[in-house]
């Protein structure tokens, strides 16, 4: 007769791989938009801006729970559109600040105070109004923070770049050297965390985006690049809008 095992007698390891957090921030009220409402609820091909750019973190299968960062007085509106759509990975929405860094320094806190999320969780940080971003540059953005603690979707410049003072010329960078930054710009969460408490110590610096902040306090870490798409537009103007639509349409 074989030998009964009570289950205390066993060690079991479950091991649980850390989850990836997508941070969409819609904190800004679109002022250039010249509209009655922020950007992120304008509507294009019949949905709002942000639908489409939630249902593209929903719909990808490197993604397990979304945060809003959203402008406050439109909280209710952002919930509306994500049960609309179906949004069910969205966890949370919530307040952002007066700067982009303010917005992603709400998401960064909000993540760490779940207490299942520790300091090696993925965070994907993304503008709201890149509402055409793809599902292989979400993926290709998580995939790089398996070997790299900071990672962004960029795109080589097609046009010359120069670098101007006093309305003059003063130097043309190789351009072969040069890419326009896109969003998700990923991050383990330690390492972003980290590098913001750092930046809002120096009242000398402005960010510009994530990757800057950790390129100014985490110097020896290494940000990789993986490829983003001229389709990943930036909603930023009128004009935005009508190319958004006929990309989608198209």
């Amino acid at each position: 007769m074989g030998r009964h095992t009570d289950a205390e007698d066993l060690e079991t390891t479950v091991t649980f791989d850390p989850p990836t957090i997508a941070a969409v921030l819609a904190g800004g009220t679109g002022a250039r938009m010249g509209a009655a409402l922020p950007k992120q609820l304008l509507d294009v091909a019949g949905r709002p801006v942000l639908q489409h750019t939630l249902e593209a973190f929903q719909a990808s299968p490197a993604v397990d729970r979304i945060v809003l960062v959203m402008a406050e007085g439109h909280h209710e509106a952002a919930w509306t559109i994500a049960k609309t759509a179906n949004v069910t990975k969205l966890s949370a929405v919530i307040g952002g600040g007066a700067t982009r860094a303010d917005s992603s320094v709400a998401a960064i806190r909000w993540a760490r105070s779940q207490p299942e999320v520790g300091d090696d969780a993925k965070l994907l940080i993304h503008d709201a109004a890149r509402m055409l971003v793809t599902g292989r540059i979400i993926a290709d953005v998580a995939a790089a923070l398996d070997g790299a603690a900071a990672a962004t979707a960029a795109i080589p410049s097609s046009d010359t770049v120069v670098e101007v003072h006093d309305g003059r010329i003063i130097a043309v960078p190789d351009r072969s050297a040069l890419a326009r930054v896109q969003t998700p710009q990923g991050f383990r969460l330690g390492l972003i965390a980290a590098a913001h408490d750092a930046a809002a110590a120096d009242p000398a610096f402005t960010a510009t985006d994530d990757c800057s902040v950790v390129l100014r306090y985490r110097p020896d870490t290494p940000v990789r690049t993986v490829p983003g798409s001229e389709r990943n537009l930036k909603v930023t103007g009128p004009a935005d809008l009508v190319l958004a639509e006929a990309l989608l349409r198209a």
